[in-house]
């Protein structure tokens, strides 16, 4: 047999970012099922279980703020929302801001399930402790990246984050908190950075862009 031009695995194995993708695609479904598997545990969908979580994390919102928070649909918003206050786990009011728009907040027992439904992708942070330290870094500096690309191709809500926020201020000084935030006139650490910040205000599009720029430009 003549010998190989490279070795067996150079030639036969598919681009890191393929297998990458792949295993996110596995982490995806077993989150899917976790989600699935306790929302059926307390009586609820995967949905309905989201919007009790995220009205217990932000407070009151109307349909369509849920409906950009979640990346769901107004229609299917509308549904869930209809079973859980026909459940007694949300109530409705007028919103001020939107004399059309009904604020929903949660009843105590929907603020109970949704404080439960917050804790539901704890069972990954249990599989990350096997991470090293630095391990665990660098993969969260890889989720914030790619969070941030799927969203500026509007494939997930732009929501929550530091590098979207127009009080984040990225690299402004040198040392292991390089990044400011003006909201709570604060340093920031890179391990700091919030995924779904409560204070969040969306920067405009070219703001995101220059700070997106500054951000990838360490001090």
């Amino acid at each position: 047999m003549p010998p190989r031009s490279l070795p067996y695995f150079d030639e036969n194995t598919e681009p890191l970012s393929s297998r990458i993708a792949t295993g996110l695609h596995k982490i995806g479904l077993a989150m899917k099922q976790q989600a699935w598997q306790q929302a059926n545990e307390e009586g609820l969908s995967a949905t309905q279980g989201q919007i009790l979580a995220a009205l217990v994390a932000h407070g009151p919102l109307t349909g369509s703020e849920l409906s950009e928070r979640l990346g769901v649909t107004l229609p299917t918003i509308s549904d869930s929302v209809r079973v859980l206050v026909e459940k007694k786990l949300l109530t409705k009011s007028p919103d001020p801001r939107h004399p059309r728009a009904s604020l929903l907040t949660p009843t105590e027992k929907g603020a109970t399930l949704g404080a439960r439904a917050r804790s539901w992708p704890e069972f990954m942070a249990a599989a990350l402790n096997d991470l090293a330290p630095d391990e665990q870094r660098a993969f969260f500096s890889g989720v914030v990246k790619m969070i941030r690309a799927l969203q500026e191709q509007g494939l997930v809500p732009i929501s929550g984050m530091c590098v979207t926020c127009t009080h984040f201020r990225p690299n402004v000084r040198a040392g292991a908190s390089p990044h400011h935030c003006a909201f709570v006139d604060a340093p920031l650490a890179n391990e700091q950075l919030r995924l779904d910040c409560p204070e969040h205000e969306r920067a405009a599009e070219a703001a995101r862009s220059a700070l997106w720029e500054q951000f990838m430009r360490p001090a």
